[in-house]
């Protein structure tokens, strides 16, 4: 596998603040010069690779991260089916990417979100606007709510498809892996709250039926450090350690794969 004359597809599992990690892994892959054609992301694995498609750089994803404080009393609702609008952070988006559409970003980039009233998967086209795409595949159920394209509710891509490798099969020579969702290690005290039931219901729901996908790619990143941190981190600190270890797992399996 030559990762720097084959056409390289990446793809980004869903995984909350964790999915910082892969902004990590774009940094070491830049570093070897490895540049994806295309990109396949869910929910967090969404974000980021908009961002990059959109020519952000991982150290600006990182802080893109760092200025959205996700609990903001004023991302809250009453109105509608979730804990948190997820058109609240439409402002965020908005700010980067204005009236683009995902034709318009510099590289490929597939967008998985769930159709909740069909059932199905969604992967939005080149002429969804990227703001839409990514807030539909990035809403959290139980916690952030359905997202509203069109007249249909969608909600996070991971629900069908948490790492979507599948999208991608086929079209690139390498794919590459990462998957940010290791599961955690708890303790019963550890579920105290509605945030940390649901979020370690998905956890488990995509374990299942995620990893029998790292069969399909050439490469596989999972940093199982990961598994000690929340899906909702909201502190700068452990952003920064989430970067620091999508890199450095980057690098100690790259030295492998290559040993």
């Amino acid at each position: 596998m030559d990762l720097h004359k084959n056409s390289i597809g990446l793809i980004f599992s869903g995984g909350g603040t964790k999915g910082l990690a892969h902004a990590g892994v774009l940094k070491f892959l830049e570093e070897q010069q490895i540049t994806p054609v295309q990109i396949a992301g869910t929910s967090a694995g969404a974000i980021v690779a908009a961002l990059y498609a959109g020519g952000k750089s991982p150290d600006e994803i990182l802080e893109f991260f760092k200025s959205i404080y996700f609990f903001n009393w004023k991302h809250f609702t009453f109105k509608k089916a979730g804990i948190i609008d997820s058109d609240a952070f439409k402002l965020y988006f908005n700010s980067i990417f204005g009236n683009k559409t995902i034709g318009d970003l510099k590289m490929k980039v597939h967008i998985t979100a769930t159709d909740l009233v069909k059932g199905k998967l969604k992967v939005f086209g080149e002429h969804t606007k990227v703001v839409d795409a990514v807030l539909a595949s990035s809403s959290f159920p139980g916690v952030l709510s359905p997202y509203e394209i069109d007249g249909n509710l969608y909600s996070d891509g991971g629900i069908l498809n948490h790492f979507p490798t599948d999208i991608l099969q086929g079209r690139c020579e390498s794919l590459i892996g990462v998957y940010v969702s290791p599961i955690q290690k708890i303790e019963a005290k550890d579920l105290s709250s509605i945030r940390s039931v649901t979020s370690r219901a998905f956890d488990l729901l995509s374990a299942n039926s995620n990893t029998h996908k790292f069969n399909i790619c050439d490469w596989v990143i999972e940093p199982e450090e990961l598994a000690k941190f929340g899906t909702f981190e909201t502190s700068k600190a452990k952003m920064d350690m989430i970067y620091k270890i999508g890199y450095e797992t980057a690098k100690k399996s790259y030295e492998e794969l290559n040993s």
